[in-house]
Protein backbone atom coordinates (compact mmCIF):
# COMPACT_ATOMS: atom_id res chain seq x y z
CA UNK A 1 0.00 0.00 0.00
CA UNK A 2 1.96 3.11 -1.34
CA UNK A 3 1.04 6.71 0.47
CA UNK A 4 -0.30 9.59 -1.77
CA UNK A 5 -0.70 13.36 -0.51
CA UNK A 6 -4.29 14.13 -1.75
CA UNK A 7 -6.07 16.96 -1.88
CA UNK A 8 -7.58 16.04 1.30
CA UNK A 9 -4.55 15.10 2.89
CA UNK A 10 -2.94 18.51 2.64
CA UNK A 11 -5.86 20.14 3.31
CA UNK A 12 -6.12 18.70 6.94
CA UNK A 13 -2.34 19.08 6.84
CA UNK A 14 -2.30 22.91 6.05
CA UNK A 15 -5.38 23.82 8.55
CA UNK A 16 -3.56 22.14 11.18
CA UNK A 17 -0.36 23.76 10.96
CA UNK A 18 -2.35 27.49 10.46
CA UNK A 19 -4.10 25.76 13.64
CA UNK A 20 -0.75 24.98 15.54
CA UNK A 21 0.63 28.18 14.48
CA UNK A 22 -2.60 30.49 15.53
CA UNK A 23 -2.48 28.58 19.33
CA UNK A 24 1.48 29.76 19.62
CA UNK A 25 0.50 32.66 18.83
CA UNK A 26 -2.15 33.53 20.75
CA UNK A 27 0.05 32.23 23.61
CA UNK A 28 2.93 34.47 22.40
CA UNK A 29 0.54 37.27 22.87
CA UNK A 30 -0.97 36.04 26.28
CA UNK A 31 2.43 36.45 27.26
CA UNK A 32 3.35 39.70 26.42
CA UNK A 33 0.05 41.04 27.21
CA UNK A 34 -1.27 42.32 23.91
CA UNK A 35 -3.97 41.69 22.16
CA UNK A 36 -5.25 38.30 21.59
CA UNK A 37 -7.11 35.57 19.26
CA UNK A 38 -10.76 35.50 20.52
CA UNK A 39 -11.75 31.80 21.46
CA UNK A 40 -14.70 31.89 18.68
CA UNK A 41 -11.67 32.40 16.25
CA UNK A 42 -9.38 29.44 17.85
CA UNK A 43 -12.62 27.04 18.35
CA UNK A 44 -13.51 28.09 14.80
CA UNK A 45 -10.08 26.78 13.83
CA UNK A 46 -11.02 23.39 15.67
CA UNK A 47 -13.84 22.75 13.98
CA UNK A 48 -12.54 23.11 10.38
CA UNK A 49 -10.52 20.48 11.12
CA UNK A 50 -7.42 21.66 12.94
CA UNK A 51 -8.38 19.89 15.78
CA UNK A 52 -5.01 17.84 16.27
CA UNK A 53 -2.55 20.90 15.26
CA UNK A 54 -4.55 22.94 18.13
CA UNK A 55 -4.57 19.47 20.87
CA UNK A 56 -0.66 19.10 19.90
CA UNK A 57 -0.43 23.01 20.39
CA UNK A 58 -2.21 23.07 23.66
CA UNK A 59 -0.02 20.67 25.05
CA UNK A 60 3.30 21.83 23.90
CA UNK A 61 2.74 25.55 24.92
CA UNK A 62 0.41 24.89 27.85
CA UNK A 63 -2.44 27.01 26.30
CA UNK A 64 -5.73 27.33 26.89
CA UNK A 65 -5.07 24.27 29.25
CA UNK A 66 -7.21 25.54 32.20
CA UNK A 67 -10.47 25.92 29.89
CA UNK A 68 -13.06 23.47 29.98
CA UNK A 69 -14.08 24.31 26.61
CA UNK A 70 -10.94 23.64 24.80
CA UNK A 71 -9.30 20.57 27.22
CA UNK A 72 -13.08 18.86 26.36
CA UNK A 73 -13.71 20.13 23.29
CA UNK A 74 -10.70 19.46 21.25
CA UNK A 75 -10.85 16.22 21.92
CA UNK A 76 -13.80 15.49 21.26
CA UNK A 77 -13.96 17.28 17.84
CA UNK A 78 -11.02 15.16 17.18
CA UNK A 79 -12.57 12.25 18.04
CA UNK A 80 -15.42 12.80 15.89
CA UNK A 81 -13.64 14.04 13.23
CA UNK A 82 -11.82 10.57 13.18
CA UNK A 83 -14.91 8.83 13.77
CA UNK A 84 -16.78 11.37 10.46
CA UNK A 85 -13.11 10.23 8.54
CA UNK A 86 -13.51 6.99 9.36
CA UNK A 87 -17.16 6.35 7.94
CA UNK A 88 -16.96 8.42 5.11
CA UNK A 89 -13.41 6.84 4.36
CA UNK A 90 -14.11 3.78 5.16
Amino acid sequence: MSFQLTPLITGLLLINAITFAVYGYDKFCAKRGTWRVPEIRLLGLVALGGSAGALLAMFLFRHKTKHLKFTIGVPVILGLQVFAGARVLG
